[in-house]
């Protein structure tokens, strides 16, 4: 099938299915009652050879049992991350209570973010090739360890027919793939897309390279905090349907928001240093996109990866954006909670995002002792608050100078 981009006004983009599991609960409910209570998912470290490790700490799903959600055939092709990822999708395509029929096939796809795929059945085969002296890997390596395996996965389990692909933009990707669901739904491409991302990166080898970036903390997560000394790495996915808003309404489907604009931009300058200008042009053209003003918006579910670097940035980047209105707003990192899944970061973000469009609850940045003048804004510390919103952003920004942020409207 060839797409066809429709004419006409721009569609309208509804978010009508979430699902996920992630170090803060095994789906939306338990987490979002995680955000709310400010509890912290990370902890010691649960993995193959964590003392050869100086980083001991994560964001882990402790008690995970794969066997009771996939059979043996489905276990030799799914790797931990394509497991993550077909576990909240489930949830998702529940919550909407979609028909996926053989016309809306076709106008339906897949788009997730990931940023190291299947690393763990990586990890797993050098082991067995360079450490246990083994001469043959499982058949189904590479179609588990390839970076699309979620995406092709959730496309065959749902018969979505349409665009599928994953998109691969470090701390970015689920945002940069949410982005482009919207985009494709907007533009009368597709009328359905599951969407979010995915990351199972905290094995021996995963954590061992994060090792020698020298920005991981050994103790805890404390974004914006004059304290802070890292960021800490965690696990999960979240998946949501994103549906034509008219499809939609036409159906009977609840809506838990609405998507309303999204922006990416590229720094062009350092491969790891984050750039105020384009953190800032990124915030700009979602608001823009969106056709919202400044002080439309009172909250912000920040990148806020409790880094020197990265937590001044945004702040200046929020300062210069919004002016005097940032003084009143709202911006909390749910990363000191349930850590940084990397490629799949944006996408359990964008559930705190949900929760404060409609239960009016803004989630905690949890670990914050004292106050840094250089990130001088409301990060919501320690304990959620009861504040009506009615626009939110979600922001990320990538190593490799790649931002991208995604407004959301209540319904």
């Amino acid at each position: 099938m060839t797409a066809t981009i429709l004419t006409g006004a721009p569609r309208r983009v509804a978010i009508t299915g979430s699902g996920t599991i992630n170090p803060l609960g095994s789906d939306v409910a338990s987490t979002l009652a995680s955000m709310r209570e400010g509890r912290c998912g990370i902890g010691p470290l649960d993995i193959r050879d964590v003392d050869r490790l100086s980083i001991q700490i994560g964001g882990q799903i402790h008690g995970y049992d794969e066997a009771a959600h996939f059979d043996r055939q489905q276990l030799a092709l799914y790797d931990r991350f394509t497991q993550y990822a077909m576990l909240s999708a489930r949830q998702a395509m529940a919550q909407s209570g979609l028909v996926i029929d053989e016309a809306l096939a076709l106008k339906s796809g897949v788009i997730l973010g990931t940023a190291g795929g299947g690393i763990g059945t990586s990890d797993e085969n050098y082991r067995a090739v360079y450490e246990e002296g083994k001469n043959r890997v499982h058949p189904f390596v590479v179609p588990k360890l390839m970076n699309n395996a979620a995406a092709s996965h959730l496309s065959m389990a749902f018969n979505l027919q349409g665009p599928s692909f994953s998109v691969a933009t470090a701390c970015a990707s689920s945002n940069h793939a949410m982005g482009l669901a919207f985009q494709m739904i907007r533009s009368g491409m597709t009328q359905v897309m599951l969407t979010g991302g995915s990351e199972a990166m905290l094995c021996f080898g995963g954590i061992k390279a994060w090792e020698g970036l020298r920005v991981m903390s050994r103790d805890a997560c404390r974004p914006f905090s004059a304290n802070r000394n890292g960021m800490v790495q965690g696990e999960g996915a979240a998946v949501f349907v994103f549906e034509d808003y008219e499809h939609a309404k036409a159906r009977g489907a609840e809506i838990l928001a609405e998507v309303v604009g999204f922006a990416m931009t590229s720094d062009a300058a350092d491969i790891v240093m984050p750039s105020v200008q384009g953190a800032q042009r990124a915030i700009s053209g979602a608001l823009a996109d969106a056709g919202l003003a400044p002080e439309d918006v009172g909250y912000i579910n920040a990148h806020g990866t409790g880094t020197a670097a990265n937590d001044k940035s945004e702040s200046a980047a929020v300062a210069q954006t919004f002016g005097t209105h940032a003084e009143h707003l709202m911006i909390s990192s749910t990363k000191s909670m349930h850590g940084h899944l990397i490629g799949g970061t944006g996408a359990v973000e964008l559930l705190a995002c949900i929760m404060a469009l409609r239960d009016g609850v803004i989630a905690p940045t949890i670990g914050y002792e004292a106050a840094d003048p250089d990130c001088p804004l409301d990060v919501v510390p320690n304990v959620a608050r009861e504040v009506k919103v009615t626009a939110v952003l979600s922001n990320a920004f990538a190593f490799g100078g790649m931002n991208a942020v995604i407004a959301l409207r209540s319904v």
